[in-house]
C-alpha cells in the first residue's frame, strides 16, 4: 500500500489544539488532507478506503489529545467527517467526468472496467462508513463514544458524496442510452484502451480538480490562542 501523502502529524496537532470556533478550518484541512492522501494513487475503492482510514485515524488521535475547556470531541469529529465527505465529492465528480468522456467516445458501459467503476461508485458511501467504523473501533473513550454518535447521524442522514454518487450512476445510464440512439461512431479499440486505463484517467481528473481548488498543502498547526476560523 502506498504511503499516505498527507502530513498526519500536522493534522493530529491541529485537532489536538482546535477550539470550538475552528470548525470550518478543521473541515477544510481534512478535505485537503484526504485529497492529498488520494494523489499519486489510482482512484480505486481500495485506495479510497485506505485514504479515509488514515485521515480519520489522524483526526481521531488529535481529538483524543484535545483537553481544551469547552471542546466537544463529537463536534471535532463531525467536522472531520464533513471534510472527508467534501473530498469524496471531488472523487465522485472525477468519476462522472471520466465516465462521461468515455461514453461520448463510444465506450460500452457493459465493459468490465467501466462496470466496476460504476459498482465502486455505488459502494463509495459504504466504504466511508467502514473506514470510520475502524477509526471508532481503535479509539479510546470518550472519543469512541463520540464516534458512535457521529456514525449514527451519518447512517440516518447519509452523505453528500453518497447522494451524488447515486445520481451519477443514474446519469451514466441515461447518457449511455442517449449515446446508443445517436449516430455518433467511435473507434471501439480506442474506447477499449481508454476503459482499461480508467483508474489512471480518473486519478488525473481528481488531481486537476483538487489543484483547481487550491492544492492539498498540509495543514499548519492551529495556534493555542483560539483565533481560528469560525463555523
Amino acid at each position: 500500500m502506498a504511503k499516505p501523502m498527507f502530513d498526519a502529524d500536522a493534522l493530529i496537532e491541529m485537532f489536538s489544539q482546535a477550539t470550538a470556533k475552528q470548525g470550518a478550518q478543521l473541515q477544510g484541512a481534512v478535505s485537503q488532507a484526504t485529497l492529498a492522501a488520494l494523489k499519486g494513487r489510482e482512484l480505486t475503492l481500495k485506495n479510497i478506503k485506505a485514504a479515509l482510514k488514515s485521515v480519520s485515524e489522524a483526526a481521531s488521535a488529535g481529538a483524543a489529545r484535545n483537553v481544551l475547556p469547552g471542546v466537544d470531541p463529537e463536534v471535532l469529529l463531525d467536522r472531520a467527517v464533513a471534510g472527508m465527505d467534501q473530498a469524496l465529492l471531488k472523487a465522485v465528480e472525477a468519476n462522472r467526468m471520466a465516465l462521461s468522456t468515455l461514453v461520448a467516445q463510444g465506450a460500452d458501459m457493459r465493459d468490465k472496467h467501466l462496470q466496476k467503476a460504476i459498482d465502486d461508485l455505488d459502494k463509495m458511501e459504504d466504504a466511508m462508513f467502514a473506514a470510520l467504523k475502524k477509526a471508532a473501533g481503535s479509539a479510546s473513550a470518550p472519543v469512541a463514544g463520540a464516534w458512535g454518535h457521529v456514525l449514527e447521524k451519518m447512517q440516518a442522514g447519509g452523505t453528500m458524496s453518497g447522494t451524488q454518487a447515486a445520481q451519477t450512476v443514474e446519469q451514466m445510464a441515461e447518457q449511455m442510452q442517449g449515446a446508443m440512439r445517436s449516430t455518433r461512431a467511435a473507434s471501439m479499440k480506442a474506447a477499449q484502451a481508454l476503459a482499461e486505463s480508467y483508474t489512471s484517467m480518473v486519478s488525473g481528473v481528481l488531481l486537476g480538480l483538487s489543484e483547481a481548488m487550491g492544492g492539498a498543502a498540509a495543514p499548519a498547526p492551529a495556534p493555542r490562542s483560539g483565533r481560528g476560523a469560525g463555523k
